[in-house]
């Protein structure tokens, strides 16, 4: 098979496993009481999460929050999927830069109504007891998926970080090909404290073992330039600097050819994938929906349900609770 007759089978490839995936996927959810995440999208129809165009061989997806520093709804994980298999099947886009618009690249998920309702009332990692593992794993694995679409791209796509990429928004940005921040901007996990554990699982296949724990056991940020220098990110600049940065990245791939970004790109992704990605992210979307069940979980839970989401949040981050010992306070009143 020539090289011609290869691309014309994989561009069949692509477009029969989206047109299944719509078809297969019109909701996640069955349960009446969990809004449905958007598994499909109409491109005649505005995105309602995000910005997306081309120009000059290159497409921008913006996430497009940003009163709400681009924090994660129900539609945004879809649309994000969308809008790269949008830009896959479109023969004039080489390469994908995913940026967030405001002051933010993404705060992570919007929790709030969660956190703030009593449990069962949002049913999305919140649940009443007895705990149904499935409920959380279906949702999360479906976001999971949906954020990994830039890691499955067959274009190279990157990250344009600046403000905040945290929590559910380091999620997004490190499946990207390769992640640019702004040397002031902030990244990690504080939810590894608790009622979290991070889904895509990319922390060790970035930074190795001994890197990864530092971050997700103590949930510490770290600044862009320190991300950059422990291998996380591919590099810092001075955020003045981040749009012209990653511009020249862009600008630098677009005029190889699709088939060899294509090629290069997925021999590299095999190495991670063989060393047990899939395998990790399986266990930790598991292990995201246990956190919002166990004692501790449930003990953050109802803090934030008296207190506020915020107010919780500050607390759990600033290590002055022991949320083990809270949820015995709790349990004997």
């Amino acid at each position: 098979m020539n090289a011609a007759r290869f691309l014309k089978v994989l561009n069949y490839q692509l477009r029969a496993s989206i047109s299944s995936t719509q078809q297969q996927c019109p909701r996640v959810f069955s349960t009446s009481s969990v809004r449905p995440f958007n598994c499909q999208y109409n491109e005649e129809e505005p995105y309602k999460t995000l910005l997306y165009h081309v120009k000059d061989r290159v497409a921008y997806i913006t996430l497009n929050r940003p009163e709400h520093l681009n924090a994660i709804n129900y539609e945004m994980p879809g649309e994000i999927q969308s809008a790269v298999e949008r830009a896959n099947r479109d023969d004039k886009v080489r390469v994908i830069i995913l940026a967030g618009k405001g002051r933010a690249f993404c705060a992570g998920y919007d929790l709030k109504i969660s956190a703030e309702n009593e449990r069962g009332e949002v049913n999305i990692g919140n649940q009443k007891m007895p705990w149904d593992p499935y409920e959380d794993f279906r949702v999360l694995d479906y976001c999971t998926k949906a954020f990994m679409s830039l890691w499955h791209s067959y274009k190279p796509t990157i990250a344009k970080v600046h403000g905040y990429g945290i929590a559910g928004g380091s999620d997004i940005a490190l499946c990207a090909d390769m992640v640019i921040m702004a040397e002031d901007a902030k990244i990690g996990y504080p939810p590894a404290r608790v009622w979290g554990c991070p889904t895509t699982a990319m922390w060790t296949f970035r930074l190795g073992p001994e890197k990864a724990k530092r971050i997700m056991l103590t949930g510490d940020l770290i600044t862009g330039s320190e991300a950059a220098k422990m291998g996380l990110v591919l590099e810092a600049v001075p955020e003045d600097k981040l749009d012209e940065t990653v511009q020249k990245l862009a600008d630098r791939m677009k005029t190889v050819p699709t088939n060899q970004l294509f090629f290069q790109k997925q021999v590299i992704n095999q190495v991670a994938e063989q060393m047990g990605l899939f395998q990790a992210q399986r266990l930790s979307t598991l292990f995201d929906g246990m956190t919002r069940h166990s004692p501790e979980g449930v003990a953050f839970q109802k803090y934030a349900l008296a207190h506020g989401f915020k107010k919780a949040v500050k607390l759990r981050d600033s290590g002055e609770m022991d949320w083990t010992e809270e949820a015995e306070r709790q349990g004997k009143e």
